[in-house]
């Protein structure tokens, strides 16, 4: 496995959270991170920011990006938020049939979107990921 693409809608909260503890869990891997609805350009949200910097990782330099069908093309691995996003993302982009998931698929759960519902909302979101991108690393290191 060389890629890993992460998803949500804005690419501002969930998204680069998981692309960014992905990254640091796999190294070796390309990690990169897109929306089905993306603030194009925009900064990561100011609380995903303060608390992936609270976990000593640095996503100052994170821009939204949209989802587009040659991202889908040339992931190795989708992961998307919530089984909703799972599906529309693969009626929207075919080709990501058998490597299209959730990234809390392990435990069977949904990340819910903190967008503008506060630290807390963002606290929970962010251990729901932390523990979905444990669980995927675990996998892929098996793999690789």
């Amino acid at each position: 496995m060389k890629s890993v693409l992460v998803v949500c809608i804005g690419n501002i909260c969930r998204s680069p959270m998981g692309e960014a503890l992905i990254a640091a869990a796999l190294p070796q891997i390309q990690v990169t991170s897109a929306g089905t609805g993306a603030l194009v350009g925009h900064q990561a949200d100011p609380i995903a920011r303060k608390l992936m910097a609270e976990r000593g990782i640095d996503i100052e330099a994170h821009r939204a990006r949209q989802l587009t069908a040659q991202m889908c093309q040339q992931a190795d691995l989708i992961l998307a938020m919530d089984e909703a996003q799972r599906i529309h993302i693969g009626q929207r982009h075919p080709l990501t049939r058998g490597k299209l998931f959730r990234l809390g698929e392990v435990a069977r759960v949904d990340i819910p979107d903190p967008y503008r519902m506060g630290r807390p909302a963002f606290e929970h979101a962010l251990q729901l990921i932390a523990d979905g991108a444990q669980a995927w690393a675990g996998r892929i290191r098996k793999l690789s």
